[in-house]
């Protein structure tokens, strides 16, 4: 395996295991969100820090995720053409798209949101709502965090598509686990 081959396994491993256990904050959340509507309109009680355990648990789903969704093409893509082209063809599409839009606008989120995010670390900001969390500079990390694991995912899919590009049989697909692929994962 050469240098790019693991180059790209590394990154798809990184954001595979980031989006699994994403999963876990995804379970976390919906019995949260059942725990509020259950105390709330069961037996009339309510606390503004359960409600934001659950936003937080949904930013972190929702931030965190993005590099994941990339990394399985589950992300929106308007397709007129794309599905109509050849592999390659595609493979020079999604190259450039990577270099030229993905990578400098997550580049761009990540320098922009070190001040915000540093900002709010500084003064350790807490919830303006009475009662809430005092985590809101943990909250406001997951942007810059959602900008590294971008920037992770686009070197892989762009060293991913120049193997494609130049004719390599052997591209490395998006990481999965050996007891998936046997199950029919993609």
């Amino acid at each position: 395996m050469n240098a790019v081959h693991l180059l790209i396994r590394l990154c798809d491993f990184v954001n595979e295991r980031i989006g699994r256990l994403l999963a876990w904050f995804t379970l976390g959340m919906v019995l949260v969100t059942l725990a509020v509507v259950v105390m709330r309109y069961g037996f009339a009680f309510g606390r503004i820090w359960i409600q934001e355990i659950a936003m937080y648990l949904h930013a972190a789903v929702f931030m965190l995720g993005l590099a994941y969704t990339l990394q399985h093409r589950a992300h929106v893509r308007v397709d007129i053409f794309y599905q109509r082209f050849r592999p390659r063809t595609q493979a020079v599409v999604d190259f450039f798209g990577s270099l030229l839009f993905l990578l400098p606008v997550a580049l761009f989120i990540l320098f922009w949101s070190l001040g915000y995010v540093g900002n709010s670390w500084e003064r350790m900001e807490g919830s303006p709502e009475t009662g809430g969390l005092p985590l809101v500079y943990v909250l406001k990390t997951f942007i810059p965090l959602a900008a590294i694991l971008l920037i992770v995912q686009a070197v892989a899919e762009i060293a991913r598509n120049a193997l494609v590009i130049a004719g390599h049989d052997d591209v490395p697909q998006p990481y999965r686990d050996a007891d998936e692929s046997e199950e029919g994962g993609a």
